[in-house]
């Protein structure tokens, strides 16, 4: 995968070339014995596509490879194919001035933010989307715009793609409309997945994208997971042939896919078959307090009492760590704050109101010599030392997650940084009801199919991620709440947690039977599983 982490157009190419295994597959899934095909390669970087084109001896018409990079173009036209062309340029301008069509496209795009684009490049990246009908962003990479541009380059008879990508495909915001058009475009989808990283250096988790347009009516989706990229060489192509899972254009995400159609279906009905509704419907979910620097607005209370803070510092959580439970008491703060825990938010009043001559000026000049005042978020207000947003939530919801994500009652009447969001209650919720509903495998498998994952196995969720989580709230529920806070404060495996309350939430009050709760939970270790196993 090619990054650009730093503000720089330049190409960070290094050792993130695509692996020859990677390479010969996707040109025999897409060759497939055929003999006259024309082939085009977006990004061809130095060539390690034509390389194996010629290395195994496949057959074709002919090959287009685009590059920008002058020196890589250079390389791949050293490479000896018949019937080839290397092309120094841009993809996207190539794209939408070429008359030519293909059989196949394949490759390994670059992975480069919309910043990180010249002005032309946006240009003609948006007028990619225009042509394909959709909506260009400032948050699309150019991976992106490469699955649409090439697409659109694919002969009207039928054509394939095959493409090494980011996993989150499969489940960000900014590739939602993309996996819509793809699903429409395309009636043949194959994800492959890898349980060890492919590029291990960077934590970036791929799959292989593999489509194929035959103008049916069908359009089917599968996922193979392999252990790495050295099984597919002896993986037989005629297993991609015949992807049997319908997808669902609604979805917004295809981690769906992960699993298998019985499940899938158990998910997609489950709502309405028992009722179920989001935590949407119960509460609002908003992102935790945006100080512009963490660093310096929360601080333990040695800070406090350095700078003679205590008229300004207030009651804080920031971290998961300092959350043990499900219940933030006013105990478990005052253990925070004596553990050398920043464990205090500083909320400064504005200028005019600010008394002089005490610690918080000192401490304000303080962040003006560490440059904090010309921060991103902190240089556009009107004082850069008032951080707004000062709301104290009915519970908080952890943003990034390891084990599974947690609900947690702020009984301690805490403020939590955007580290956490913030859950505010709807009149008519219970809040102790509310809270001991989440814990049950059910609403577990749905933050996981709501949630997206990271290198290093964590799950995070936005705030309206959270609220689509499914909870099978009850008002009866409450009764279960000291003890699930006791056995998770005595971190009481949660596999234990969930036998007792599958029955009460999920078979007691939703009458789901326990085939139905085992699937719900099998689901959950499946999803869960499969984004821990990253970590290691």
């Amino acid at each position: 995968m090619k990054l650009i982490t730093e503000a720089s157009a330049e190409k960070l190419r290094g050792g993130f070339y695509t692996p020859e295994p990677i390479a010969e597959f996707i040109l025999r899934w897409g060759i497939n014995g055929s003999s006259d095909f024309d082939i085009l390669e977006p990004s061809c970087g130095d060539g390690v596509f034509l390389e194996q084109l010629a290395k195994n001896n496949l057959n074709y018409n002919s090959v287009t490879a685009i590059e920008l990079d002058e020196a890589e173009a250079a390389k791949a036209e050293k490479i000896d194919l018949k019937n080839k062309q290397v092309i120094n340029t841009d993809f996207h301008t190539y794209c939408n001035n070429t008359h030519a069509r293909f059989n196949l496209v394949i490759g390994n795009p670059p992975y480069i933010r919309y910043q990180f684009f010249d002005r032309l490049q946006q240009i003609e990246a948006s007028d990619i989307f225009i042509k394909a009908g959709l909506t260009y962003s400032k948050l699309t990479n150019a991976w992106v715009s490469f699955v649409v541009g090439s697409s659109l380059l694919l002969k009207e008879d039928g054509g394939k793609i095959g493409f090494v990508l980011p996993a989150e495909i499969l489940q960000v915001s900014y590739a939602q409309q993309l996996r819509k058009f793809i699903a429409q475009f395309y009636n043949k989808i194959n994800i492959v997945s890898f349980k060890k990283l492919v590029f291990p250096d960077i934590q970036q988790e791929v799959i292989l994208l593999l489509c194929e347009k035959n103008n049916t009516g069908d359009h089917k989706i599968e996922h193979l997971e392999l252990h790495d990229a050295s099984e597919l060489k002896n993986l037989d192509i005629s297993r991609l042939k015949s992807p049997y899972k319908k997808i669902d254009f609604k979805s917004n995400k295809w981690t769906f896919y992960f699993l298998e159609q019985e499940e899938i279906d158990f998910l997609e009905n489950i709502s309405k078959d028992r009722n179920i509704f989001p935590l949407g419907k119960f509460a609002k979910v908003e992102v935790g307090i945006t100080t512009g620097s963490n660093e310096y607005f929360t601080v333990p209370l040695e800070t406090v009492e350095a700078y003679s803070l205590h008229d300004y510092a207030k009651p804080m959580v920031g971290r998961s760590v300092q959350v043990n439970s499900v219940i933030f008491t006013q105990n478990d703060w005052e253990k925070n704050k004596n553990s050398s825990a920043r464990a205090h938010l500083l909320t400064f009043p504005d200028r005019n109101n600010l008394k002089e001559k005490n610690g918080a000026v000192q401490y304000i000049e303080y962040g003006e010599s560490l440059g904090i005042h010309k921060g991103y978020k902190t240089g556009i207000r009107d004082d850069w030392f008032v951080v707004p947003s000062l709301k104290i939530s009915d519970a908080l919801f952890i943003r990034r997650n390891n084990l599974y994500p947690k609900l947690i009652i702020n009984q301690a009447r805490a403020y939590s940084t955007d580290t956490m969001h913030r859950v505010f209650l709807k009149s008519s919720t219970n809040l102790e009801a509310f809270t001991a509903s989440y814990y049950n495998s059910l609403s577990l498998a749905f933050t996981e199919v709501c949630g997206r994952s990271h290198g290093g196995g964590v799950l995070e969720l936005m705030p309206n991620e959270a609220e689509r989580v499914l909870l099978p709230y009850h008002k009866g529920n409450e009764a279960l709440l000291p003890e699930i806070d006791k056995l998770i404060r005595s971190k009481t495996d949660i596999e234990e947690v969930l036998k007792m309350t599958n029955q009460v939430i999920l078979k007691e009050s939703f009458g789901l039977t326990q085939k139905e709760i085992k699937l719900a939970h099998t689901i959950w270790k499946k999803l869960s599983e499969r984004r821990l196993n990253r970590s290691k």
